[in-house]
């Protein structure tokens, strides 16, 4: 008998099991080629300790073997996470956060006797407002006859793109979009300045290796060596001390004064809150995107009357300042990422399929769509239609303001773009919505000319 499922594709390399979908449901089958491993890692106590630390998510084993693979050992139901994000939308301290959760997941299953396999930073994902390892195969048995095999791969994950914004003070995470196994580090060797070698750490991890790297390219018997636990220890000692170190001063932007200038324009701010939240009351929904979140004014309303929040924005500041706020108030329910939306993240990987592209993943309930439209239109030369059918694919509510062509920030917008004002219109914006969206209510936000509207989708999107 043929067993329907569908594997997911984030899992397709990995002999040791994979995650699949059965009736909707997500799970991990361990595969008997990893089965020491495993029972290791269960029945030694690693599991429990690492769960029990926020370290690493809980799964709840199923008996039966759903897939009817005769190379199943295990099946899991991991604690499901509402919203996957990739390291190339994280902000900086997100993407520290992460690599220190690895490296300490790495150092706590020494005394287990087990070591960390592999260091990619797709084993991490936001989850109760705390980046939490999510692969549970990812430990095996420590053989100290040999190196950390994933040694240069959280080199490459993680301190290659946190050392290149912390030299060179910006935002460099999408640069993991197009180094999909991590930024190389003869690349970043050379993209750091030389001050950067004066630092034993980063000349350890970066530098060095490059240049070892570059003249023994075929060199394997250095990875035979013998690897014992203080010698782990004392690498992953280094590297959690070199990225503690790391930081990232945000240089002001236009969009870091936007709420403080927000607030002087009497009581628009005020309004439009007010008008938001009484939507938001009356609609009943469970997944939000907000679209140009900013640092997150209008995602924390959101929060307050749904299941989950995707917090998007262009600006690292912004975000990286949201995520801090996520962590330190401990607000489970907001996932913050950094997106522009004239460009979002593609699908990648195999055969395009291995990550999914953004607009896949967000599939919602409800979109916010605040003060961005003239943004795309006017800064972005998006066509009204366009925006249009971005928001058709991913929401079944939408909740859009419209800026006028007479506005201040309108006008700026189009001071050397006066032929774009001619398709600028609200007549012409609502006539691009329409094939798409049935107006449910408006709203004007006060006396400032901007207006509100509430929209539901001509037929429903399928949300996550």
């Amino acid at each position: 008998m043929v067993v329907q499922f569908d594997q997911h594709s984030s899992s397709l390399r990995d002999p040791s099991g994979f995650l699949f979908y059965k009736d909707g449901v997500l799970y991990r089958q361990v595969n008997k080629s990893f089965q020491k491993d495993f029972d290791q890692f269960i029945n030694g106590g690693l599991y429990q300790h690492l769960v029990g630390r926020k370290l690493l998510i809980a799964h709840e084993p199923i008996p039966g073997n759903l897939t009817g693979s005769p190379q199943w050992h295990a099946t899991l139901r991991p604690e499901p996470i509402p919203f996957i994000s990739y390291p190339y939308e994280w902000c900086f301290d997100m993407l520290k956060d992460a690599a220190l959760v690895t490296l300490q997941a790495a150092r706590e299953a020494i005394s287990f006797g087990m070591i960390l396999r592999d260091a990619t930073a797709y084993n991490i994902q936001l989850h109760h407002s705390r980046p939490t390892f999510i692969d549970t195969l990812s430990f095996e048995h420590y053989d100290e006859s040999k190196s950390w095999v994933a040694y240069r791969q959280f080199c490459q994950h993680f301190f290659a793109p946190l050392a290149l914004m912390h030299y060179l003070n910006k935002p460099l995470q999408g640069l993991l979009l197009s180094y999909f196994e991590g930024i190389p580090l003869d690349i970043t060797s050379e993209m750091l300045p030389f001050k950067s070698k004066l630092n034993l750490h980063t000349y350890l991890h970066v530098h060095l290796q490059a240049s070892l790297s570059q003249k023994q390219p075929t060199r394997v018997k250095d990875q035979e060596q013998p690897f014992t636990s203080k010698k782990m220890l004392n690498l992953l000692e280094s590297l959690e001390h070199a990225v503690s170190s790391f930081s990232f001063k945000e240089i002001p932007t236009v969009w870091s004064t936007y709420y403080p200038e927000a607030e002087n324009r009497g009581n628009y701010l005020s309004s439009k809150r007010q008008i938001v939240d009484d939507w938001l009351h009356r609609l009943n929904f469970e997944s939000v995107l907000d679209v140009g979140a900013n640092e997150g004014e209008f995602t924390s309303i959101a929060a307050a009357n749904s299941d989950y929040v995707i917090s998007a924005d262009q600006d690292h500041a912004s975000i990286n300042k949201l995520y801090n706020k996520v962590k330190q108030q401990g607000l489970t329910n907001i996932y913050p990422v950094i997106i522009d939306f004239a460009n979002p993240s593609p699908s990648i990987g195999v055969n395009n399929e291995e990550r999914a592209s953004f607009l896949n993943r967000a599939k919602v309930d409800l979109a916010l769509a605040l003060a961005l439209v003239h943004h795309l239109a006017l800064g972005k030369n998006i066509p009204f239609s366009r925006i249009a059918s971005m928001f058709f694919s991913v929401t079944n509510y939408l909740v859009i303001e419209f800026v006028p062509p007479y506005d201040e920030k309108v006008v700026l917008l189009t001071e050397h773009k006066k032929q774009l004002l001619a398709t600028y219109t609200e007549e012409h914006f609502l006539q691009a919505f329409d094939p798409y969206f049935t107006i449910l209510e408006r709203h004007a936000i006060s006396n400032s000319g901007r207006t509100l509207f509430l929209m539901k989708r001509l037929g429903s999107v399928q949300t996550n």
